[in-house]
């Protein structure tokens, strides 16, 4: 986000770990979003809010705090007057995921309190993201490269709209400077099935597609089973929302140049490129 949204504003970033590409003309407020207790001094002069934080898995208390803190923060961008505030949310999903799992449940409930706020708001909801150091089709194409066969889920005719990560900062800042409200679900430039996405990194490594058939029930086991030995390559609920066809969301129009199509992305990864490192620390 910081390359994109820097020539545009001065930036203040709150954290608990400075990033490494924040530099010194990012000011970094070192701080767990969850723990402030009064946000108006660090509102003094903003003139939009972008909210990034969520975890992927956690407890229900934590993602009740951090809704708690988020709300805080809302309340204090309204007695400040903040001009804007943009949420970076997640799609739709299938109702056992909205009306059940923390993750969704306390999400949700901060997006309609930003609804109902009276800011001038926008909740931007992108689909599966790409780009540098991703934790999934990184990850993906480094198990299609390894083993024999590539495991899928179902028959793999639902549906992907990949978006960049570089995309999603454009739109960032285009709606940081606009005055439109409400919801924007946000999908890349190609709406393609989950088979034809992992067709085409075996494709981009000169593979021919071999694929180990798990159904949906069997594929929630195992990633329960690895998520209870530690693993965060992939949580049961995002296997169900893969599955459930709702993410292959429409693309964004208007942008120049267009959106970056994921091929080239693909193409980069299997001549090595955006390796993660082997060994990370948790933000």
């Amino acid at each position: 986000m910081l390359p994109e949204l820097s020539p545009d504003f001065r930036i203040r970033s709150i954290h608990r770990h400075r990033a490494a590409n924040e530099g010194a003309e990012v000011e970094w407020i070192p701080c767990d979003v969850k723990a402030v207790a009064d946000w108006s001094p660090i509102l003094q002069d903003v003139d939009v809010i972008l909210n990034l934080a969520w975890y992927r898995w956690e407890s229900e208390a934590n993602f009740r705090a951090l809704h708690d803190g988020l709300r805080r923060l809302l309340d204090a961008a309204v007695r400040c007057k903040v001009p804007r505030f943009l949420q970076v949310s997640v799609p739709p999903a299938p109702s056992s995921i909205e009306g059940a799992l923390p993750y969704m449940v306390y999400k949700r409930r901060f997006d309609a309190a930003l609804e109902g706020s009276g800011l001038s708001y926008r909740i931007v909801r992108p689909t599966m993201l790409f780009g540098r150091g991703d934790v999934l089709l990184g990850v993906m194409m480094r198990l299609v490269r390894r083993y024999r066969f590539f495991p899928m889920f179902g028959d793999g005719t639902y549906h992907v709209s990949p978006i960049a990560v570089s995309d999603l900062a454009r739109v960032i800042r285009r709606e940081s400077h606009g005055s439109e409200q409400g919801i924007l679900d946000l999908g890349g430039p190609e709406r393609m099935t989950y088979r034809e996405l992992t067709d085409r990194m075996f494709a981009a490594i000169g593979r021919r597609p071999r694929y180990w058939r798990i159904s949906g029930a069997g594929a929630r086991r195992l990633t329960g089973w690895l998520v209870a030995m530690g693993s965060t390559l992939l949580y049961p609920y995002e296997v169900e929302w893969l599955m459930s066809d709702m993410l292959g969301l429409p693309a964004y129009g208007g942008l120049d140049p267009p959106l970056r199509k994921v091929g080239p992305y693909l193409a980069e990864l299997a001549a090595g490129k955006h390796r993660r490192p082997e060994t990370s620390t948790s933000s």
